[in-house]
């Protein structure tokens, strides 16, 4: 996950799942999948993060599983809502969740835009909906390893910053997806290699889903991460020299 530029309402800007993937993280394999929905239009408020390469892939990932009417959905860190509308367009039912409070009003306002009947809700992942059971989930979580052990409460470090593994929101996900989950429930998720995908598959297997990894993709480092690269080379979580990052999708399924 990298930083993208804050912006308002974007003239022009496609959904992310039609969009090419920005110029510092180029798709270098293009995920299956069929064809993609119509464009549309995404507003992000400062410090929302911008739909990119790791967005277009669960996207295509979320269209291969044949999402679509009659699939109740909760899409979970949602920021711009860009991964919400794409299933609202597939047809399912969804419902969206993001702690911070200017990617609510953004998912909120690209609902509205795109007159799509996607629920938005704030709060503090699956805290937000108490009780709550979903066929479908999907998220695309902060992954980034960063030096401080804590998630930022502020700023666009919020979007993707998830303590020195990163791993501080993706096991919380990990470690409620089985509730959250209706019998033969699926979970979509999307990380990077830095925050060891194999501890995620690790952890929904010991949770009781049937686990894989579904798609792969290979990007040059983002303006973080390559202002990270030192510091990541010194805990171990990166090779020597090595310039990209994996991002894959991983895919669980209850039984």
């Amino acid at each position: 996950m990298s930083a993208g530029r804050a912006v308002g309402l974007s003239e022009g800007e496609d959904d992310p799942v039609t969009a090419a993937a920005p110029p510092d993280a180029p798709v270098t394999a293009p995920p299956a999948g069929g064809a993609a929905p119509r464009p549309g239009r995404i507003v992000r408020l400062p410090g929302v993060y911008r739909p990119q390469t790791d967005t277009l892939l669960l996207a295509h990932a979320m269209r291969r599983e044949g999402i679509g009417p009659g699939t109740d959905l909760l899409d979970l860190c949602t920021g711009s809502g860009a991964l919400a509308l794409h299933a609202a367009r597939l047809g399912a039912r969804v419902t969206a969740v993001d702690i911070s409070r200017r990617a609510v009003a953004s998912a909120r306002l690209n609902t509205a835009l795109a007159r799509l009947p996607v629920t938005v809700r704030r709060g503090d992942l699956l805290r937000a909906l108490p009780g709550r059971t979903f066929d479908t989930v999907v998220s695309n979580p902060p992954y980034v390893p960063a030096p401080d052990p804590s998630v930022p409460r502020h700023g666009p470090g919020r979007s993707w910053d998830a303590g020195p593994d990163g791993r501080v929101i993706l096991d919380r996900i990990c470690d409620d997806a089985f509730a959250v989950l209706r019998p033969g429930g699926l979970l979509l998720l999307v990380q990077s290699g830095l925050s060891r995908p194999e501890e995620t598959v690790g952890r929904l297997s010991a949770a009781g889903l049937d686990v894989s990894v579904t798609d792969r993709v290979t990007i040059p480092f983002g303006p973080v991460t390559r202002r990270r690269a030192a510091w990541l080379r010194d805990r171990g979580l990166l090779r020597d020299r090595l310039d990209r990052e994996e991002l894959v999708v991983i895919r669980g399924r209850k039984k």
